[in-house]
């Protein structure tokens, strides 16, 4: 799978192939699931390539709204039936929303990686 980018108004979804990294940046306040689902069929033609490890990056995602964190949290849960996959995700404290909604994710995979720094 190549390099990918799905880009919005106010935010850019990149995919780095070589490092297999998901990076997101800007504010997501995309209005439901069908907004997400470029992103959210990213996310999973990735995971279905079942890498060793894949990263998702959201330090400089500033905003993400419930619709986008539930694409996210369902990402996450789907997950658990690729064990061979080690999914860490990155945070930052100086993002908000960040702290309480990315620990939560730990519940849907107890094997997630979380480094909020």
């Amino acid at each position: 799978m190549a390099n990918q980018e799905i880009k919005g108004e106010d935010y850019v979804v990149h995919y780095d192939a070589d490092a297999v990294v998901v990076t997101f940046q800007g504010e997501l306040a995309l209005s439901g699931p069908k907004d997400y689902a470029p992103i959210k069929d990213l996310l999973q033609e990735i995971a279905s390539g079942n890498p060793a490890v894949m990263t998702i990056d959201l330090r400089r995602l500033g905003f993400l709204n419930s619709s986008g964190i539930s694409m996210l949290s369902k990402f996450v849960l789907g997950l658990r039936k690729k064990k061979e996959i080690q999914l860490t995700i990155l945070g930052s404290h100086e993002v908000p929303w960040q702290g309480k909604s990315l620990r939560n994710l730990q519940k849907f995979l107890p094997s997630l990686r979380l480094d909020v720094e």
